[in-house]
């Protein structure tokens, strides 16, 4: 998820395995329309920072170690036994997703080499380090798997079936590693999925953004912000499901300061709400990352043209 505009906005911080995923990605036979030519998975550069899709599970290994050390050694998240004991965040749908992810070919290997070297074992081949990361799900692919990950905690079923004509990406498990957290990296995210959007023809995206605790009324100032201000449209709000719904309307609209609500925002809802995205019905309560989720829904007709602009409309500003 521009004379430049402010792209530092947007920064914030298994089953199967990952070769049944690249296998997966590779052959599956999509519903929609064909691709005429297949995704290159180098997609950008800067410098020696690259932005390209994930195309070995020793890569989505590095992308999970990424996801651990952000989520659970540096935020509140909980990890599950599994997770804990491989220091990599999974789940089912890695196997599934593809995986965008920021390289910095300047930094050592964090794709397993160094393991290698701490065992006497000279390292095969020089790789670069993974630096961020976002997690892609097409709705093709959900359809003929466990559906989309949102949906544990919205009902995005009447969204699916108001827009049945519209192609959906969810968005996920975003992160930067600290020191990468500026103007370069998260603009290179962005390219990544500007770039994938227009090659699958995507026309919606959606997924959860997190706001850091779980006492929804410390929160009660951005949460209130959003539904007073940000909230979706009829034909896009989708519900919290029923028993994890938190009200968003904490405040009237009255007792909201908009100035110190978007200061209380993350730097990543920040973002969404400058490229044009709008909010759902109800917020999350997720206990074991630590977090208040809302639903982003983003149809790309709504992207703000200034950002369509800076990126092109052929993604062609950072091409590889």
């Amino acid at each position: 998820m521009l004379t430049s505009p402010p792209i530092g906005d947007f920064v914030r911080p298994f089953r199967k395995k990952g070769s049944a995923a690249i296998a997966f990605l590779r052959g599956a036979n999509m519903n929609r329309a064909p691709v005429r030519r297949p995704l290159d998975p180098v997609l950008g550069r800067i410098g020696a920072l690259e932005v390209r899709l994930a195309t070995t599970p020793r890569e989505i290994r590095a992308a999970q170690r990424l996801r651990y050390k952000v989520f659970y050694e540096e935020g509140r998240a909980l990890p599950h036994t599994a997770s804990a004991l491989a220091r990599r965040d999974f789940d089912e749908y890695d196997a599934i997703c593809d995986h965008l992810l920021v390289l910095d070919h300047s930094a050592p290997s964090n794709l397993g080499e160094p393991a290698r070297k701490l065992r006497g074992v000279p390292a095969r081949t020089k790789h670069p380090a993974v630096v961020g990361t976002y997690r892609l799900l097409r709705q093709e692919v959900a359809e003929r798997h466990f559906g989309f990950y949102t949906q544990a905690e919205y009902d995005i079923a009447p969204i699916l079936a108001a827009h049945p004509t519209k192609r959906f990406l969810e968005l996920g498990r975003s992160c930067v590693l600290k020191p990468y957290r500026n103007k370069r990296t998260v603009e290179l995210l962005w390219h990544g999925i500007w770039s994938y959007v227009l090659h699958h023809k995507v026309d919606v995206m959606l997924g959860c953004a997190s706001l850091e605790g779980t006492d929804p009324q410390a929160l009660a100032l951005p949460l209130s912000f959003l539904h007073h201000h940000a909230a979706a449209d009829s034909d896009w709000r989708a519900r919290a499901v029923a028993d994890r719904y938190v009200p968003m309307d904490r405040l009237p609209e009255s007792a909201v300061d908009s100035k110190a609500a978007l200061h209380a925002l993350p730097p990543l809802i920040k973002g969404y709400l400058r490229l044009g995205a709008r909010f759902g019905d109800g917020a999350v309560v997720d206990r074991q990352f630590g977090t208040t989720d809302v639903l982003v829904v983003l149809p790309v007709s709504a992207i703000s043209p200034r950002y369509v602009a800076h990126f092109g409309a052929d993604a062609g500003r950072h091409a590889a």
